[in-house]
């Protein structure tokens, strides 16, 4: 405990040494930094899918989840996705220093306000080790210093990526210690990490519901909260067959184990008929499980009955719970009580419905005809994202490079006093 102690409190010190450096460092060196890494990403392409092995051998081993498996597995085609990841961050505007509003006072004091960087954000996750470089890049760019502690089942993988990064900080002349990564698999580690409020100015946590409750419990530190992404699709009855078949099947089962997947699907009583069962047999032949209510077991003999913590669970597996609904008012009031509030969608040819939908859902991000997986930073024009954040303070939705700087006033005046 002592040696953890003492290994945290390192990475502490030399993250806040690190954070002022970053935070006024150039955009260009900046820039640099992450093409290096990007380059380093590629060139030891082999080395990381070694580690990533060994990572999935030693999760395989412990009986780990298929959905669990397809996020902590890399593969060629995933390296490069994270270096291209990289370079598309470099490629964006630099949030660190842009005037987000100026105006003057009566008095001629001129007040601005400023973006500038959050400072040392700690940030916890589980399982995904491309999460290593998407959010060590993001922290680079907005000008602050990062200490990560990836999921112990992702230590090699994240460790051979970290390498990447930092050789990228060391050629363009910035310290290495502006992107660190938790060096020990022990979960007291964690715990430690929370309680270091004199050198972590925010901590992220993104995974499953025990770590996220472990966090919300323990920290000492303000939390930008990823949590579980209980996901519906709502079939409205002005929907387009053919276009909600399509979405609700790309909503499901494109990826389960991600969070913006669809975990339950809502079907207007008036078209669920004619629907379910063309969904269901398209997902069923995708070794898709459903579990439904009385309704829609009714319509399809296939479907599962699912029970009352149906409502509420994120599979991240080919699992999906349908509940036939009475209409919108049925559809917005059980979205409501029953979501994760991250990812909401409503398929309807129905302008007046949607809207009503997307104004009256409470979620993080909500959408009208298309899937849910489009619920990532990177499909928003981000580069990439550290996570969907569901809370409603600082940042909500998906959390990039903007979303992670605060700001300041700055006030310039010519010798102005303030009247007794």
């Amino acid at each position: 405990m002592a040696e953890i102690q003492k290994q945290m409190q390192e990475l502490g010190k030399n993250a806040r040494m690190a954070a002022y450096l970053i935070a006024n460092a150039s955009t260009e060196k900046k820039n640099t930094a992450l093409k290096n890494a990007a380059e380093a990403l590629r060139i030891n392409k082999q080395k990381i899918l070694s580690a990533n092995e060994k990572d999935m051998a030693e999760a395989e081993k412990n009986g780990i989840s298929g959905a669990f498996l397809d996020r902590l597995k890399l593969n060629d085609k995933r390296v490069e996705a994270m270096a291209k990841g990289l370079e598309e961050i470099a490629n964006l505007p630099d949030p660190v220093g842009r005037e987000i509003e100026r105006w003057q006072r009566p008095n001629g004091l001129d007040i601005a306000r400023v973006s500038v960087p959050l400072g040392v954000i700690g940030i916890i996750y589980e399982s995904r080790p491309n999460v290593t470089a998407d959010a060590g890049a993001l922290c680079l760019k907005s000008g602050n210093a990062a200490i990560l502690r990836g999921g112990s089942e992702s230590f090699h993988s994240s460790n051979a990526i970290m390498d990447c990064l930092q050789e990228g900080l060391k050629k363009s002349d910035l310290p290495e210690q502006a992107i660190q990564l938790v060096p020990t698999q022990d979960r007291e580690a964690v715990g430690e990490m929370l309680k270091m409020a004199e050198y972590i100015d925010v901590i992220i946590p993104r995974g499953g519901k025990g770590l996220i409750k472990r966090v919300i419990e323990e920290s000492r530190i303000p939390l930008l909260q990823h949590l579980d992404g209980n996901c519906h699709t709502y079939v409205h009855e002005a929907a387009d067959p053919k276009k909600a078949i399509s979405v609700v099947e790309n909503a499901k089962m494109r990826r389960p184990g991600i969070c913006g997947a669809t975990e339950s699907l809502l079907i207007d009583e008036k078209v669920a008929g004619k629907i379910l069962p063309e969904i269901a047999e398209l997902l069923i032949s995708e070794k898709c499980e459903l579990r439904g209510d009385e309704k829609a077991c009714a319509i399809d003999s296939r479907i599962k009955p699912a029970s009352s913590e149906d409502w509420g669970t994120e599979y991240l597996a080919a699992i999906l719970a349908i509940k036939i609904v009475s209409g919108l008012d049925e559809a917005i009031d059980f979205t409501n009580t029953h979501s994760s509030h991250h990812t909401e969608a409503i398929i309807t040819e129905d302008k007046k419905a949607a809207e009503r939908f997307l104004k009256e859902i409470d979620s993080a991000i909500v959408m009208h005809n298309t899937s849910t997986q489009f619920a990532d930073g990177g499909e928003f024009g981000m580069g990439a994202e550290i996570g969907i954040a569901t809370g409603k303070l600082h940042a909500r939705g998906p959390v990039g490079l903007e979303q992670l700087n605060t700001f300041k006033y700055v006030v310039r005046g010519n010798g102005q006093i303030r009247p007794s």
